[in-house]
């Protein structure tokens, strides 16, 4: 059940009129209403699979308690690793087995060896990467003793399975979620219109610029070969605004409709475009993968308190790590170190901290050095989006060789129709985007001062745009991770 359908228009009424009004306040049916709405929420793709979440769901419920359960230290381990194997060998054989059998087929072919390993024919699990995620970082809390473990199963199962974030996140923390699960929930109207508002802009982000900018980028990059180096440039900008406009947009939706439901999720991004370096861009882009790689590999590695030469080797681990959580495929390591080397002069020269506030606070316009340090620091994501969007590896060097050709300079040919509209569109964007840029999301606070009126005109602006310039129905891009 995709956000931007009819589907979900109807189903999320109905849960929030039962949710609200058929409990009568009580917090048990609220959770029991959660759970069985999420499962369908599921289901709906693929009921076939939720019986492979369930799985998930009582490995974890089962190995937290044990944990918290055992007598020693060695019991503990021991309970800790079943779940860890069997989450990653769930995870490894859906994502990842035909991954490693088809390269190390070819790595024997290099040595001119023939080996014959079968793959499978196996769907992936829609967000198998985000629930595995949740349930792992659990144990691993209990584990460290950070929380004691959950022992409803039906509030353990609402932290794993809340369906605003169970396909594509935010990667939730049970510190963080659970206490509210467990919390009596009342409703508030003013975080409920807030929410309505994020949701709003969410599905702004996606419909009308995320969709309409995937059709320009499906074109130039399945067909780069007959597009000119100025074009090509053309269509990493539009996959650029097209990953982060669906990704963004799914996560102001996804904590949009949990606020409806008085629920906080963590905030996913922070207008990460705006960003003066590397260092400040991984803060602020897909801020609940990057803080658990931080919390949950980084930190235990060693992190920084083993000398620079530690820092480096953890730096380039989680960034490899990072690029293989998005998809077997080679262009996403190569995607990963790119990005674990641009943030390498910060760590070695420790300026990773610098940037740590909003950039022009209080102003309209960056000082020249901001702007130059932002164009700079969007060049090289950019750059680094060509791998994460190409096929192979052999596509993006080919699609990069034509960029640094003399047809750079040529005019753009733009395939399709309405590229002005679009391009005007995400002007348009990145205009309220910048004005917003010290709120939790871009429209927060636009328009809460306006007479009524004129504020009621821009939600139906917005509205209006969304019909008006809906491209063709695009599943958002994380959902395959």
């Amino acid at each position: 059940m995709l956000f931007n359908s009819v589907n979900f228009a109807i189903f999320l009424p109905i849960v929030f009129i039962l949710y609200w009004f058929a409990s009568k306040g009580n917090l048990r049916l609220q959770n029991i209403l959660l759970l069985i709405s999420s499962y369908f929420f599921y289901a709906c793709w693929d009921w076939r699979f939720l019986f492979l979440l369930i799985f998930s769901t009582l490995l974890d419920y089962f190995t937290g308690i044990k944990i918290s359960q055992a007598s020693n230290q060695s019991k503990k381990h021991i309970w800790l690793w079943l779940s860890i194997i069997v989450n990653l060998g769930f995870l490894g054989v859906f994502k990842y087995y035909n991954f490693f059998a088809e390269s190390f087929v070819d790595g024997l072919a290099q040595l001119g060896l023939k080996a014959n390993f079968g793959t499978i024919q196996v769907i992936l699990p829609v967000g198998i990467s985000f629930y595995t995620f949740h349930g792992l970082s659990y144990v691993i809390d209990i584990y460290k003793n950070r929380i004691k473990p959950e022992l409803d199963f039906i509030n353990y199962s609402v932290f794993v399975s809340f369906f605003p974030l169970l396909v594509a996140g935010p990667i939730e923390r049970a510190t963080h979620l659970l206490p509210q699960i467990l919390k009596k929930r009342t409703f508030n109207y003013s975080k409920a219109v807030d929410g309505l508002r994020q949701i709003l802009w969410g599905l702004f982000k996606k419909i009308v610029i995320a969709d309409n900018c995937a059709e320009f980028a499906n074109t130039i990059f399945n067909n780069s070969d007959n597009y000119s180096g100025s074009t090509l440039v053309i269509g990493a900008l539009f996959f650029a605004f097209q990953i982060y406009c669906d990704f963004s947009g799914y996560s102001d939706i996804a904590l949009g409709t949990a606020r409806l439901f008085g629920i906080e999720l963590l905030r996913n991004f922070a207008f990460p475009y705006f960003s003066r370096d590397i260092a400040e861009f991984w803060r602020r882009w897909h801020i609940s993968l990057s803080s658990w790689f931080k919390d949950y590999l980084y930190i235990p590695l060693g992190g920084s308190k083993g000398g620079m030469w530690m820092k480096i080797r953890n730096t380039f681990i989680i960034f490899l790590v990072s690029g293989f959580w998005h998809g077997a495929n080679w262009t996403f390591i190569v995607w990963g170190f790119l990005n674990a080397l641009y943030i390498m002069p910060s760590i070695i020269f420790n300026t990773n901290r610098t940037n740590l506030d909003i950039v022009a606070k209080g102003k309209y316009l960056p000082s020249i050095k901001e702007f130059l340090a932002i164009s700079l620091t969007f060049s090289l994501t950019l750059f680094a989006w060509i791998f994460f969007r190409a096929r192979s590896v052999d596509h993006a060097f080919s699609f990069i060789s034509e960029i640094f050709s003399r047809s750079l300079f040529t005019i753009p040919d733009f395939p399709g129709n309405g590229k002005v509209s679009i391009a005007l569109l995400v002007l348009l964007f990145l205009i309220v985007e910048w004005l917003g840029r010290e709120q939790q999301y871009a429209i927060s606070h636009l328009g809460i001062k306006w007479y009524k009126p004129f504020r009621w005109a821009m939600y139906y602006s917005i509205i209006v745009a969304i019909y008006f310039f809906k491209g063709s129905e695009q599943q958002f891009i994380y959902f395959q991770f």
